[in-house]
């Protein structure tokens, strides 16, 4: 039995496949193991260590940063998927003088380094064109244009890669070009591309950690402020420690979310046939309505 990318494996192969599986997951947990026990032994549990976290300012100050990280994210997150959105419709248009500057969009963006964009936005921007630019747009306009013209070609390899028979038959119903793109292509090449389009989306929420190099107040920055205070001990592994199981936190909801709207998506309404593997929703609206 063959799949599209690979052959399936056999039961040899589903036995190396487990035994370097189990071996993997003893080498993870050995390390995990040999982490746990240096911070041990180094005193970074000691109740001396986290006198900081009891303090309520400090706990404020957490608070903010991680309220100011979120709302990067959001703003980031709605406009790239909008920038992805725009540009992914241009490169499909059957229109050159569309295509072509989308295309030159997207690949641009794609290859200039994040780092560099935010660079540009704070700095580049205040000095070349005397604009007076904050750290929150900086940083949001270069998680929007890196990560939007990321999304934009998930966007388009996702329409692309169904089959031509669901265009080829919206299109022998009458339908125009956005008609299928928006009822028939679209629908299910969300459902496809929702894994990857959430992954993305949390590299937004992580790479809001950048926004530390031009003073924007998100959990980095303020980790690295709480780090370096010497009344507090100076904790900067603490506090490091703290602000990853913050980022864990987040994009473990986030990917809980992601699961939660594909069950949501993959469900079947009462009532309704279940669809066919090699069918498509066009032809079997075709088949329940009585179309020929």
């Amino acid at each position: 039995m063959t799949t599209v990318l690979y052959d399936a494996p056999g039961p040899r192969a589903r036995r190396r496949n487990l035994l370097l599986g189990a071996v993997g997951v003893v080498v993870a947990l050995g390390a995990a193991a040999f982490v746990v026990y240096r911070f041990a032994v180094t005193g970074q549990f000691d109740p001396d260590v986290w006198q900081w976290i009891l303090y309520k300012n400090i706990q404020l100050l957490l608070l903010d940063a991680l309220l100011n990280t979120l709302r990067a994210f959001a703003v980031a997150a709605v406009l790239a998927l909008v920038f992805g959105a725009v540009f992914a419709a241009g490169r499909l248009s059957d229109h050159r003088w569309l295509s072509g500057p989308a295309t030159a969009v997207v690949e641009f963006f794609r290859a200039v380094p994040l780092l560099i964009l935010i660079f540009i936005m704070y700095f580049g921007v205040s000095r070349g064109l005397g604009i007076n630019v904050s750290a929150f747009t900086a940083l949001v306009l270069g998680l929007m244009l890196y990560n939007g013209s990321v999304l934009a070609e998930i966007f388009r390899a996702g329409v692309a890669s169904l089959p031509r028979g669901q265009s080829e038959a919206a299109y022998a119903l009458g339908m125009r070009k956005t008609q299928v793109m928006t009822n028939v292509l679209l629908p299910q090449a969300l459902r496809a591309m929702l894994p990857t389009i959430v992954s993305q989306l949390v590299v937004v929420l992580k790479d809001t950690a950048l926004g530390f190099i031009i003073l924007y107040p998100e959990l980095l920055y303020q980790a690295r402020f709480l780090g370096s205070q010497v009344q507090l001990g100076s904790p900067i592994l603490p506090v490091a420690m703290v602000v990853a199981v913050i980022y864990i936190t987040m994009c473990l909801l986030l990917s809980q979310f992601a699961h939660y709207l594909e069950r949501r998506t993959r469900r079947t309404r009462p009532g309704d046939p279940a669809a066919p593997a090699d069918g498509t929703a066009v032809e079997m609206e075709q088949v329940r309505v009585g179309t020929p």
